[in-house]
């Protein structure tokens, strides 16, 4: 026979599609983040994962810090699937009170799960700040599905439901956001690491109530 096998063939004419390099790598970094943090994420162990020539990689990203952003981009965005999961469970029409808090509080639940559950992720979306645009609403005709995006919603239908005073609602978002979040790294890598769960738990049932006591 003259014709060659697939796996004989050069490994030029078996090119991975286009992009898939650059969703392997990110994927990659994803689970080195997963397991170590934003400092395990590194560029040559990536392509070895992926199964590449480290060479590969820079036609994606022109060094490590860029894989890093996308990495961090991805880990915030597993974060704001995890808050959007929990405010779609909460039934009851938009700006009725009682589903209002409860899509607030499960805002406030996802976002300390992940950080309990994945450390290494949670503190990876930290990672480079200036990937997130913190200080603006989204643009765009839809939503903002980021976490920032979907807390600013929360509070919005607080409004809409009589529970929050408008005069009160700008930038309310990060006085709430600096609660939570100084929680989850206070139960995560600060003193209060050790806690047992259930008074981890309990911590967080009462900042949630402290929160909720403050919007009246």
């Amino acid at each position: 026979m003259t014709g060659r096998s697939a796996a004989e063939k050069p490994q030029a004419q078996r090119r991975r599609p286009r992009g898939a390099v650059r969703d392997g790598l990110v994927a990659a970094g994803l689970e080195l983040a997963r397991a170590g943090g934003p400092e395990a994420v590194v560029l040559r162990e990536a392509t070895r994962m992926v199964g590449v020539v480290p060479n590969a990689a820079y036609r994606h990203f022109a060094d490590r810090d860029e894989l890093l952003a996308a990495v961090c981009a991805a880990a915030m965005r597993e974060l704001a699937d995890r808050m959007a999961a929990g405010v779609a469970s909460v039934p009851g029409a938009y700006g009725d009170p009682g589903a209002a808090r409860s899509r607030l509080g499960e805002i406030g639940r996802a976002y300390l799960d992940f950080a309990h559950e994945e450390p290494g992720l949670f503190a990876t979306a930290f990672a480079v700040p200036q990937q997130h645009a913190y200080d603006a609403q989204a643009g765009g005709d839809g939503p903002d599905r980021t976490p920032l995006g979907q807390l600013r919603a929360a509070l919005d239908e607080l409004v809409a439901a009589g529970i929050l005073d408008q005069r009160r609602r700008v930038g309310l978002e990060y006085p709430i956001w600096s609660t939570v979040h100084g929680l989850a790294v206070l139960t995560g890598e600060g003193p209060l690491r050790a806690v047992p769960e259930a008074a981890r738990r309990q911590l967080e049932e009462r900042t949630f109530a402290f929160i909720s006591d403050s919007l009246a």
